[in-house]
């Protein structure tokens, strides 16, 4: 079959001729850059397949296929289903052809990402789902966010993003790029970034430098999942204010629990970026805690 499928891609038009020939180009109103380099697409595509194995035993999803540069990719390497979910209506009946191929596996949704869940693309009884998407600019951050929540189902996430954003995601400590982004994703799985994308190889061209980054949910990412929500709401007050002291960013829940920072081992007079991955988790399941006793 993974054969058949790649002969049928490759009787397809280039990408370029496609969208002339159905007279479409990018809508910065969708935060669109095509990705066109077909080279390229194949080599995000193995280094997934370096870190999780092959995908034929994945349900695979992707955002914003446009074009279908990344769909043509990842349907070479024969996954056992793949869904397409593109907001832009024009790009319907342009990527049909691609996925004609197999449309008992193969499916292609004119949509918004955000209102769907797992469940609605792949099998929630286990976690031999993944996402490889080159994601608009505008949405990439909520997306992520998102199927963060849905970790427990997920084999990996792979997503090209602004660079920018990929350097929050990775960042340590003591640095200005660190934030609310990166604890939460570093607490809930292991990220490495595979592959920088210069903004040539796009079309058009965006001002920035774009990257493509690797997440892999932890073994026990349920259980962190539970604490999840009170990270969310730590990361959000520190980081919103994060220079000023924690004394002062996490006021409104040290007026509930005074003695927080001194129970976490906390110092007072740290700011966001002092504090650790492991400070912040401390924080929230200290708050949880109390919660439940409340309960």
């Amino acid at each position: 079959m993974t054969q058949e499928i790649s002969q049928h891609i490759d009787s397809l038009p280039p990408l370029r001729e496609m969208l002339k020939q159905h007279d479409i180009w990018a809508d910065k109103k969708f935060g669109q850059n095509f990705l066109f380099d077909l080279n390229l697409t194949q080599k995000i595509v193995r280094l997934c397949e370096d870190y999780a194995g092959t995908l034929s035993e994945l349900n695979i999803l992707e955002v914003g296929p446009g074009p279908g540069g990344l769909t043509r990719a990842i349907l070479r390497h024969n996954p056992k289903t793949f869904t397409a979910i593109e907001m832009d209506p024009r790009f319907i009946e342009l990527l049909s052809p691609m996925i004609a191929i197999d449309d008992t596996r193969f499916h292609l949704i004119q949509g918004d990402a955000l209102d769907f869940k797992v469940s609605d693309w792949g099998d929630i009884s286990d976690n031999n789902n993944a996402v490889i998407a080159n994601l608009p600019y505008n949405v990439g951050t909520p997306l992520l966010i998102d199927w963060l929540t849905q970790a427990q189902h997920l084999k990996f996430i792979a997503v090209m993003l602004q660079k920018e954003v990929t350097d929050r995601i990775i960042a340590k400590p003591e640095s200005k790029a660190y934030g609310r982004l990166g604890v939460l994703c570093q607490y809930l799985c292991l990220c490495a970034p595979l592959i920088k994308v210069p903004a040539s190889a796009f079309t058009p061209a965006p001002k920035v430098e774009s990257a493509v980054i690797y997440l892999e949910p932890k073994k026990d990412v349920k259980t962190r999942l539970s604490t999840l929500p009170f990270l969310e709401k730590v990361t959000q007050l520190a980081f919103g204010q994060r220079r000023k002291m924690v004394r002062s960013s996490l006021k409104p829940l040290l007026n509930n629990y005074p003695d927080m920072l001194e129970v976490c081992g906390i110092e007072e007079t740290k700011r966001a970026e002092n504090l650790s991955i492991d400070d912040f988790v401390k924080l929230a399941e200290f708050i949880k805690e109390k919660t439940k006793e409340k309960a």
